[in-house]
């Protein structure tokens, strides 16, 4: 424990689902853990991911690209839950727009979640293809 009396992150343990307390508990409750973080983070997932370079569709869709740069781009793996209040595109769309992600959003097969706090800010940019002062071209 610290000064104050609270414990320290690092002690903190992840939340556990529960189960059912009675049987009226499920028609009471249908999505009584919707929205929370349960199971491994995705914080340090994040840094050992793959990158656009690395996933074919994308690497072949963002041909424009250098390939120093789309080895900047880190692409979550399917199963990965979103970091709830994170900054997220799908490059699976045809027009990527942010997102702010909830709790329950899962990536699933075929979907590319790009985190914006790994993407350097030029590139980020230029994924969700928004021109900012100073990268126009006079």
């Amino acid at each position: 424990m610290d000064k104050k009396g609270k414990t320290s992150d690092l002690n903190k343990k992840p939340q556990v689902a529960q189960e059912p307390r009675d049987e009226w508990e499920q028609d009471l409750h249908p999505n009584h853990m919707a929205g929370q973080n349960i199971g491994r983070g995705s914080g340090n997932l994040e840094k050992e991911l793959r990158t656009a370079y690395d996933v074919k569709p994308l690497h072949r869709s963002l041909s424009g690209i250098p390939d120093d740069d789309l080895k900047q781009i880190p692409v979550l793996p399917e199963g990965a839950r979103l970091q709830q209040g994170a900054t997220y595109i799908n490059l699976q769309d045809d027009r990527p727009e942010e997102f702010t992600a909830t709790g329950d959003i899962i990536a699933e097969r075929g979907q590319y979640y790009i985190p914006k706090s790994e993407v350097p800010y030029p590139l980020w940019n230029l994924l969700i293809d928004e021109e900012k002062p100073g990268n126009r071209d006079t």
